[in-house]
């Protein structure tokens, strides 16, 4: 007598009826895409990073050139700050604007035609 689960000689195995699409997952295919998605996502991570590290280092040669004609200048105000404090230079600039020195007498000259 043939027992309950097997199969008698001669007797066809019956297809198994599919559930879904989802029993019929490639998992090769699954695993692949998950890894080319996490690549994906890696590789935007260090691209970001690099855009972020040259941007910062294109500001820093920036900031470093205004720093270099700002010290420009301060060594001309500097130069021009040591030649105002000269006596010389003062008392030239006080003549020009047409003052004078205790005890000396100021002539002015009127009537000339300007040409």
């Amino acid at each position: 007598m043939a027992r309950p689960g097997s199969r008698r000689a001669g007797q066809r195995r019956r297809p198994r009826p599919v559930a879904s699409s989802w029993a019929r997952v490639r998992w090769d295919r699954v695993g692949c895409s998950g890894l080319l998605i996490v690549l994906a996502v890696v590789t935007g991570l260090y691209i970001q990073h690099a855009i972020e590290y040259l941007t910062t280092r294109s500001q820093a040669k920036s900031e470093q050139a205004h720093v270099q004609q700002l010290a420009h200048a301060n060594a001309q105000l500097r130069a021009r700050q040591r030649a105002l404090n000269n006596p010389g230079t003062i008392k030239r600039d006080a003549r020009a604007l047409g003052m004078i020195q205790a005890g000396e007498r100021s002539y002015a000259v009127v009537g000339l035609r300007k040409h």
